[in-house]
């Protein structure tokens, strides 16, 4: 027969599960920004705010049209030393697209939802439906999408070391049956154009 305090413990331990899967589900969502404001401050920020915080640069990746690589582009954003809102803001310069003429690994109306950076070092990254519901099919566009996410985020915060893809708000096991989904990824630099 089980003893009460490892019934307590075990109650305990999946009630905290819970209540760390809603809060990172539903938390904030009040600080989400429409598509259009995508070159607006990082949430939380006022445009004052932003404006007088330093700037740091960080690299975006995007698609290269000619091969399956990954190709970076020099972006600057608000340093303000908050993990969550700096992942947003390199977030947001990847919706935005490239400057540079390379491919947008994500499909036209994606919108972010909510990013959470967690104290282990994953990233959680919540995408509305339009991600899976607009992206073209294939292995390389696929691999495209989430490893421009991944590496943009680990190669930019060292508070990050790997990335889990949410879609509405839930998990999924591929974004179009290529590459799981359901589970941290961690960076894959060797996609990275060498030029």
């Amino acid at each position: 027969m089980p003893r009460p305090k490892t019934v307590l413990l075990a109650v305990l331990t999946v009630l905290l599960a819970v209540l760390a899967f809603r809060f990172i589900r539903s938390g904030g969502r009040e600080d989400i920004r429409p598509a259009e404001d995508v070159g607006a401050p990082a949430s939380g920020l006022s445009e004052a705010e932003a404006r007088n915080l330093p700037r740091r640069t960080v690299t975006v990746f995007f698609a290269r049209e000619n091969d399956d690589r990954l190709v970076g582009e020099k972006r600057e954003i608000p340093a303000d030393g908050v993990p969550d809102r700096e992942a947003r803001a390199i977030l947001d310069e990847l919706l935005r697209g490239s400057l540079e003429g390379n491919l947008s690994p994500l499909p036209p109306g994606t919108k972010l939802e909510q990013v959470f950076v967690a104290k282990n070092g994953t990233a959680y990254v919540d995408f509305s439906r339009d991600l899976v519901a607009r992206h073209p099919s294939g292995t390389s566009a696929e691999t495209a999408t989430i490893f421009a996410v991944v590496n943009s985020l680990t190669a930019n915060l060292a508070s990050v070391k790997n990335v889990l893809i949410l879609v509405d708000g839930e998990e999924r096991e591929t974004l179009s049956g290529h590459l799981r989904l359901n589970r941290p990824l961690l960076p894959n630099m060797g996609l990275i154009a060498k030029n």
